[in-house]
């Protein structure tokens, strides 16, 4: 109980700090050591409760009142923060939903749940456990990453006011608040740590003041209050169905089939959707992008959208065959498919990580609401995968367009020899995304064979497709890292100590977690589907057997040792002038003779198809066909819970 108090607790204290302490190197200081702190609690806590689910009631009944009011004072102060930013940017539909939130929750508060007594406010189980992990290392290490690059960021925009310190103290809040979110089986309690992330993330987005930033901190801030609302609804709807407002008590409510859940579950699903980017709130997570890249990493990798994913496989034992699991597999897998194929026709690598992300994050959701123990081991593993790969490549590109002045996929031909390291790190980090013998396209397969054994074949083609999309601009990208280059300089040697031990942190992570497949799935993720009271007497094994995981594991170790084997750029080598399909005359500029005699310069391009998959063809489809499953599902359940 002390190790969750002080997860929770900690990183809000260095936010603090960091608040009022403005002083670069302290603030440095403080980071790395809140960073280590943080990394090292969450080990700590893996050690203590690995294989021990335990639920923890509060100090006592006085200590849990005072801190409930102290979490409504919390919602209370986010819908005024908000409000006011609405009123001052006149963005009346933000004021309206923050509004509204408000009297929800204050009504609730002091008119139902002031009477259900909540018996544990606090949980941690393997899933808790695994979440934990993620967020005090792999979102740690990105507050780290920041030191050198927000001091990289600064320098650039130096007629700008020095603001990094709310920038630090809002990535340690935000890690405070996710530790909360996984920790707390108040759902009440678990409403705040929700909006909280949604406030960080809107404070994040909107960090460089500047008229689109603004923008789309607003958008983000919209489709995520829909989604707290639709939380809040289903705080009001568990209580007048079960009597309790325990997280766990609502999950045995929802598995034991009864009509009068589906509506809350269906809720909780939505908000958990909204908070993953799923079509059609994907936009707000493209327009994350224009915030400083600590940002994006932290977003996609280990805070707001796994907070929807966390959600949603907690409550995948309530879905399945009913309608939250309808609407929940059906948005995933479409996303999956639509999203993958959008992401083929860009050629901004932040961009195409963002596609990347929904789309991935989608068939977390549909995994989740398959709900069967086979699709929730795909599921987790997805998670933990993403997580790993996607921080690494975040940080890349943020390091990278530093130092080549794009994040232009076109401009980063022969990357390999102007950043050699880093492009190891990037090509690992693309590797592990979508290529065997490493685990995401290993959980892939997991997750198709989870979705053959469900009969529906639909969800085996928008997986098979969407697959396919996803090979075609993961090769076009890794394939331009080793291309023909107009500038050889190895612009490497000033990229800062601080971004080097976050790569180095998560690219360990990704092989790690590789490597050790076999062991994190037998010690980790079994127990926790074995520990889950709704999956009891079905077969708890994955569809991967163990074997075929070690040989996985095997294999992974023979090529990260040709990856990291790979000779280093050296100006001794010996080099050859480059074809250039013709007379060469200066094949340092690439200029050659055609056969018509002409001079003409080399290039090399990919392919991107904005004609098929372009975002102005696919995105009113990705809109109309997730709203549509969206308001079906919410409709259907609230028909059948009345009827039934």
């Amino acid at each position: 109980m002390n190790t969750l108090a002080f997860l929770i607790l900690f990183p809000v204290v260095i936010a603090g700090l960091l608040m009022v302490i403005h002083n670069d190197s302290a603030r440095a200081g403080i980071t790395v050591v809140g960073a280590v702190v943080i990394a090292a609690g969450s080990i700590f806590l893996a050690v203590q409760y690995l294989g021990k689910p335990q639920v923890f009631p509060a100090v006592d009944e006085g200590m849990a009142e005072i801190i409930s009011y102290i979490f409504l004072a919390v919602d209370i102060a986010l819908g005024c923060y908000v409000a006011g930013k609405g009123i001052k940017h006149k963005k009346w539909i933000a004021v309206i939903l923050a509004v509204i939130q408000i009297a929800i929750v204050v009504a609730f508060e002091f008119t139902v749940a002031g009477g259900i007594e909540v018996e544990n406010h606090f949980y941690v189980d393997n899933l808790s456990i695994i979440m934990a992990l993620i967020i005090g290392i792999i979102g740690s290490f990105i507050c780290v990453y920041a030191i050198g690059y927000m001091r990289d960021f600064q320098r650039e925009h130096a007629d700008g006011k020095d603001r990094r310190f709310i920038f630090f103290a809002v990535m340690f809040a935000f890690l405070g608040a996710m530790f909360l979110v996984v920790f707390a089986n108040s759902l009440m309690w678990l409403f705040t740590g929700w909006e909280i992330t949604t406030v960080c993330s809107f404070a994040l987005i909107g960090y460089t003041q500047t008229e689109e930033a603004t923008n789309n901190a607003f958008r983000q801030i919209i489709m995520n209050l829909l989604g707290g609302l639709a939380f809040a609804v289903a705080l009001i709807f568990t209580a007048q169905n079960t009597g309790s407002l325990e997280l766990n008590k609502l999950i045995a409510a929802g598995a034991a089939g009864k009509a009068a859940m589906w509506l809350p579950i269906t809720l909780l699903g939505f908000a958990a959707l909204t908070k993953m980017a799923q079509m059609p709130w994907h936009s707000w997570l493209l327009g994350a992008m224009v915030a400083p890249t600590p940002t994006s990493a932290l977003l996609h990798s280990s805070t707001m959208v796994k907070a929807g994913c966390f959600l949603l496989i907690k409550i995948a034992p309530c879905m399945g065959n009913n309608i939250p699991g309808y609407m929940v597999t059906l948005v995933g897998a479409a996303t999956f498919l639509i999203c993958s194929c959008m992401a083929i026709s860009q050629s901004n690598a932040k961009r195409v990580l963002a596609y990347s992300t929904i789309s991935n994050l989608g068939l977390i959701g549909a995994c989740a609401g398959i709900g069967t123990p086979e699709a929730v081991w795909a599921s987790i593993f997805l998670l933990i995968f993403h997580s790993c790969a996607k921080s690494l490549l975040f940080l890349c590109v943020g390091t990278a367009e530093h130092h080549i002045g794009s994040r232009n996929i076109e401009d980063m031909d022969l990357l390999f020899e102007r950043m050699p390291n880093l492009t190891r790190f990037m090509m690992l980090g693309i590797l592990v995304m979508f290529i065997a013998p490493f685990g995401m396209l290993i959980s892939k397969w997991a997750a198709l064979q989870s979705f053959i054994d469900s009969g529906n074949l639909i969800l085996v083609m928008l997986l098979a497709f969407g697959s396919g999309a996803t090979f075609f601009f993961w090769a076009k990208w890794i394939a331009k890292l080793t291309a023909i280059a107009g500038n050889k300089e190895n612009i490497e040697g000033t990229v800062s100590k601080s971004e080097w031990a976050s790569l180095f942190v998560m690219a360990a992570l990704a092989l790690i977690c590789c490597v050790l497949f076999p062991i994190v799935s037998s010690t980790m993720v079994i127990p926790y589907l074995a520990s889950v009271p709704q999956f009891a007497g079905m077969a708890i094994s994955p569809t991967i057997s163990a074997d075929n995981l070690w040989l996985v594991a095997i294999i992974s170790v023979f090529v990260i040792a040709v990856i990291v084997g790979l000779p280093k750029y050296s100006p001794k080598q010996k080099h050859v002038n480059v074809y250039l399909a013709g007379a060469t005359m200066d094949s340092e500029k690439r200029m050659f003779k055609n056969s018509f005699s002409e001079p003409q310069v080399a290039t090399q391009s990919n392919w991107y198809l904005e004609g098929i998959f372009g975002e102005k063809r696919l995105d009113k489809l990705a809109c109309w066909t997730g709203g549509l499953l969206s308001c079906i599902g919410i409709v259907a359940a609230i028909f059948f819970g009345m009827v039934r």
